[in-house]
């Protein structure tokens, strides 16, 4: 058997087996289950609620709720997709919960491409200054834009998770993608 699929097969089961420990409240294993996804779900609520202290919170809550609804984890997905989507529902709640406002779709905005990224003319920003720009987008600008670039969903998903119109989530995508163009483009905002 080749090295590859075996080495495959083994963190499969590892995996696996790490998951049924974790659904018999074994905390060793949560706490291992945690280790490996808090970092990047972190980065997930950080990019959606803009605030590292509430960040924190939401993710705390967030793992609180895998563990409790461990045992509705059916191997449909893969974990992490499972626990990603417990976590951006969290911090949609969160979100809606300090009443989010979104900005209806207007005539400007109805024409625009969805592939249509920002665009700046110095192809030299970095990282740090790209996820700076993104902070300073406005709440409903950023999540969308979050959601649908940085997380994969489409406009469909998004408009059932924070149950808006479809064409609302398209606007702000639209909205965010030019807000954000005009940020990097005043590098002196975010540097």
């Amino acid at each position: 058997m080749n090295t590859k699929i075996a080495t495959a097969l083994d963190n499969a089961s590892m995996q696996r087996d790490l998951i049924e420990q974790c659904k018999a409240g074994n905390r060793t294993a949560q706490f291992e289950l945690y280790k490996q996804y808090s970092k990047g779900m972190y980065n997930v609520c950080l990019r959606m609620v803009h605030d590292s202290m509430d960040a924190e919170d939401v993710l705390q809550n967030a793992f609180v709720d895998i563990f409790t609804k461990m045992d509705s984890f059916r191997y449909e997905s893969t974990i992490g997709a499972w626990i990603k989507r417990i976590v951006v529902n969290h911090c949609i709640n969160f979100l809606k919960k300090k009443k989010l406002q979104w900005e209806e779709l207007d005539d400007r905005f109805v024409n625009l491409r969805e592939d249509q990224g920002p665009e700046t003319n110095d192809s030299r920003l970095g990282v740090e200054q790209i996820n700076k720009a993104i902070m300073m987008l406005p709440d409903g600008y950023r999540v969308v834009f979050s959601l649908y670039l940085l997380e994969g969903y489409d406009h469909e998903e998004i408009s059932e998770i924070l149950q808006i119109s479809e064409a609302t989530s398209k606007s702000q995508f639209s909205r965010a993608k030019a807000k954000l163009r005009d940020i990097l483009s005043n590098k002196r905002e975010i540097n």
